[in-house]
C-alpha cells in the first residue's frame, strides 16, 4: 500500500482525531491537541511498517503548525516510532 495514494482510503477528522480507514477496518488513528501534542497514536498491526504513523503525524503537524510532542507515558512501540522519526 502506498499511503500517499489514498484512493481506497478515507481520512476523517473530528475533535482532534484523524482516523484512516478503508471499507473494512480502521487502519490507524492519532489523537492530538492544538499545541501539536500527540495524546495517542495507533496503527492496526496488519498495516504497520508502511509509513502510516508518519503520515498521520504529518497531518497533525500540518493542522496545528506546531512541532510534534508525544505525551507521556510512551509505550515501547511509541519509543520505536520516535527513534524512526529521528533518523
Amino acid at each position: 500500500m502506498n499511503i500517499d495514494n489514498l484512493l481506497n482510503y478515507e481520512i476523517d477528522e473530528s475533535d482532534g482525531v484523524y482516523t484512516l480507514k478503508n471499507l473494512n477496518t480502521t487502519i490507524g488513528f492519532v489523537r492530538f491537541n492544538a499545541d501539536g501534542e500527540v495524546e495517542y497514536i495507533f496503527v492496526n498491526p496488519i498495516f504497520r511498517k508502511k509509513g502510516i504513523a508518519k503520515r498521520l503525524l504529518k497531518l497533525v503537524k500540518n493542522k496545528t503548525g506546531q512541532k510534534i510532542v508525544f505525551q507521556k507515558p510512551i509505550s515501547p512501540l511509541g519509543k520505536k516510532l520516535i527513534q524512526s522519526l529521528e533518523k
